[in-house]
């Protein structure tokens, strides 16, 4: 299916789109790789996109990952933000009740509407096999974090990328896992050596396994995800029955 293809995302495996479509809300939105990639689609005549970047739910796709019989790793709505505004509350619990019903997967699902995932966490049945994350992008949004940590998700997890600026004193309390990655794509802004540095040393020292992603920028393959002569791909231990935190 379109909607599930092996992804290329180095974090992940599958991708699972019951939403697609979204609005931005913050800087990390601007050069959007997703609204590229819909605008794309509906360009090239696919059903799914006829809407282009408009918020559109598949209530066909709610059951997809009950038919995937091996273990995946699953990120949900690549292709959107599953906690936007648009996203009706109840659409949400059906995707949760899926990844409940699919203990076998693990399901990874990232927003940068914190506030909503606030809100709505003590109403969603929260299963082991949920890792839930924010987007940080720079200091201006770290807030999120602390939203984040309010949740009783197994594992929380942060995603920095595009990293736009440093974070300083990240509030890693609770949290089991970071990314880190710079933009990619024609208008790709630039991120610095010393941010990345600084973020994995706080992995480090919080013992938060942490993941380099890529450098970004126009020539994304040419420009690797080597930091310091190595690849940091450390992740949350996953088990199918039970997730368990690194320490």
């Amino acid at each position: 299916s379109t909607m599930a293809d092996n992804s290329s995302i180095e974090w992940t495996q599958s991708t699972w789109n019951p939403v697609t479509g979204c609005s931005k809300i913050s800087q990390g939105c601007k050069n959007c790789y997703a609204e590229r990639m819909a605008c794309r689609l509906k360009a090239m005549g696919m059903a799914r996109y006829q809407n282009g970047f408009t918020v559109t739910l598949h209530e066909d796709l709610l059951d997809l990952p009950l038919r995937w019989r091996e273990p995946r790793l699953i990120f949900v709505n690549s292709m959107s933000d599953l906690f936007h505004e648009d996203v009706p509350e109840e659409f949400i619990c059906a995707v949760f009740r899926t990844m409940r019903k699919c203990p076998r997967h693990t399901f990874q699902v990232l927003t940068k509407r914190s506030v909503r995932l606030r809100n709505m966490s003590g109403r969603l049945p929260w299963p082991p096999n949920v890792w839930m994350g924010v987007t940080v992008e720079d200091q201006s949004v770290v807030e999120r974090v602390c939203d984040l940590a309010a949740t009783p998700a197994a594992i929380r997890f942060l995603s920095c990328e595009p990293l736009l600026g440093p974070l300083a004193r990240l509030p890693l309390g609770g949290i089991g896992w970071v990314i880190v990655g710079g933009e990619s794509g024609p208008r790709a802004r630039s991120m610095r050596e010393e941010w990345v540095l600084d973020i994995r040393q706080q992995c480090l020292a919080a013992g938060v396994p942490f993941f380099f992603k890529q450098w970004g920028g126009t020539r994304r393959r040419a420009s690797g995800r080597m930091l310091e002569g190595r690849t940091y791909d450390a992740m949350p231990i996953r088990d199918t029955a039970r997730t368990l935190m690194v320490r």
